[in-house]
């Protein structure tokens, strides 16, 4: 996969799981945990696609690896709070398994690019 490609499918892979996670909000209990967990979630998700488009447009190496560091955090941040979801019981984990494996492979995939930004290419 070239890397024009690459960079184009995790942007459409990013989004999509904000589009996900938007759609699963607006299908949370109207409870008062429901709603202040739901809405960092809503934060971080939507973080995870803004903040990867960002990614894509940096201007120096160093500027790439903060972005992408920030990207690493914020899709960590969302499975966090999925996790909280489904351990105290308000969404079932069937519900969130799909979800939360997306997050995982892009937790991946992102703290591997950035292992691989070398620290001493950044400007």
């Amino acid at each position: 996969m070239e890397k024009v490609e690459f960079v184009q499918q995790m942007q459409r892979r990013t989004k999509d799981m904000a589009l996900r996670v938007i759609r699963l909000f607006r299908s949370l209990p109207k409870t008062d945990e429901a709603r202040v967990i739901g809405r960092q979630l809503l934060r971080s998700a939507t973080a995870v696609a803004a903040n990867y488009r960002a990614v894509c447009r940096a201007r120096s190496q160093a500027e790439y690896f903060a972005k992408l560091s920030i990207v690493v955090e914020e899709t960590d941040e969302t499975l966090f709070w999925m996790e909280l979801l489904t351990e105290a019981e308000i969404v079932p984990v069937v519900k969130l398994q799909n979800l939360m494996t997306e997050a995982t492979e892009l937790l991946s995939i992102f703290s591997t690019a950035r292992k691989n930004t070398s620290t001493d290419k950044r400007s």
